[in-house]
């Protein structure tokens, strides 16, 4: 008779920080290894064509029902659902909810947990704090595309919106462009301003220029990388507009957050790379063209101008078709790049996994009991 009895792992914050999930070098050479596998096709995701972001929960803007959340900025629930193969060979889910008045009660605008379970059971292996797990491995997939992407020995790096998105970021273009030595920040307020001042300095005591700009042109000239951070603003007039005159001939623009930039020049002189042709695709068909208007990932973008006919398909590059040298990440040494950045499970799944290992290595966490026998099956 087979052991029916049921374990699993709890790891919080404190006990994800001991195990190592703010180490970025680490993160960075985890979402690189993920792409390889990403690049075999050895992986799903939710949705028909198994590339969806996730499955997403809104609110109307007049609930029908007293107890029945409103609709706000970012208010959501959302589950994110993966398979992930190759030396990870994990399924899981990320799972949070996200609402902007969060921060009026001192709380993170999301907050995250996230499931591994075994593959053939679907029994739970560990349920661990996601909210860092989540922030690095976003910033940590930035770094993977600077190291392919940006300009060799970069130095200049331009922060617009130095929020959290940046901070990993910037983190992760440390460990893959060690030259950089100059960082220009360009933020609406100041206290973001200052605590992201206060972070590169404490973290990373080697950059001594660190100087804030008024502007976004300010911040763009001579950047090698310009990392776009800000919030997510309703509406694409409101989402932040770069000019093409600002970028400096080459530069790498790293885009995990809204943005929008002259069609003409996106569609004709820019190189346009993604991490997942799936991903942006499953977009596309989920939402009423314009997409973009709903999702602002510059990505998103792209499919518009296909659907427009102002490009076409073999001009959208993936990430991983560079990293293993299908495709130049430049077709000449003077286009502009731009990296967008939507962010997918898998990456919660192989940087949770590695986490979670190390974290059984330790010794860390709380064993919880689901069962020894399940009253039915």
């Amino acid at each position: 008779m087979s052991d029916t009895r049921i374990d699993f792992l709890y790891l919080n914050e404190e006990d994800m920080i001991k195990a190592g999930v703010t180490d970025m070098n680490a993160c960075v050479d985890c979402m690189e290894e993920m792409f390889k596998v990403l690049s075999t096709g050895d992986y799903k995701m939710a949705g028909q064509n198994g590339d969806s972001h996730g499955a997403m929960v809104t609110f109307p803007e007049d609930p029908p029902f007293p107890n029945m959340p409103k609709d706000g900025p970012d208010r959501r629930f959302m589950a994110m659902p993966a398979y992930l193969g190759g030396k990870f060979d994990i399924a899981g889910m990320k799972w949070y909810g996200s609402n902007a008045d969060n921060r009026k009660k001192n709380l993170p605008r999301s907050i995250l947990m996230v499931m591994l379970n075994d593959k053939d059971t679907g029994a739970p292996l560990v349920l661990m704090s996601a909210n860092l797990l989540s922030a690095y491995r976003t910033g940590a997939v930035p770094g993977v595309g600077a190291k392919y992407l940006a300009p060799k020995n970069s130095k200049v790096v331009a922060v617009i919106g130095p929020g959290v998105m940046n901070k990993t970021s910037l983190a992760s273009f440390v460990y893959t462009c060690p030259a950089i030595d100059t960082i220009k920040i360009k933020g609406r307020g100041r206290e973001s301003i200052d605590d992201f001042i206060e972070w590169t300095h404490t973290n990373y005591p080697q950059f001594k220029n660190v100087t804030v700009v008024d502007s976004m042109e300010e911040a763009c000239l001579d950047a090698d990388i310009v990392s776009m951070g800000t919030a997510s603003p309703a509406g694409i007039e409101n989402y932040p507009f770069l000019e093409e005159k600002w970028l400096k001939p080459g530069c790498l623009v790293s885009a995990p957050a809204c943005m929008r930039v002259d069609d003409e020049f996106l569609a004709k002189r820019a190189r346009k790379v993604l991490e997942n042709y799936g991903l942006y695709e499953c977009w596309a068909d989920d939402f009423v063209y314009p997409a973009f208007a709903t999702v602002g990932i510059i990505g998103v973008r792209y499919f518009d101008l296909m659907h427009d006919g102002a490009i076409k398909r073999e001009d959208i590059i993936e990430l991983g078709d560079v990293m293993n040298g299908k495709v130049p990440a430049r077709e000449r040494d003077d286009q502009i790049v731009f990296n967008s950045v939507g962010g997918m499970p898998v990456e919660d799944l192989a940087w949770g996994k590695t986490v979670w290992q190390k974290a059984l290595s330790m010794g860390i966490g709380v064993k919880l009991n689901l069962w020894d026998v399940p009253a039915m099956r």
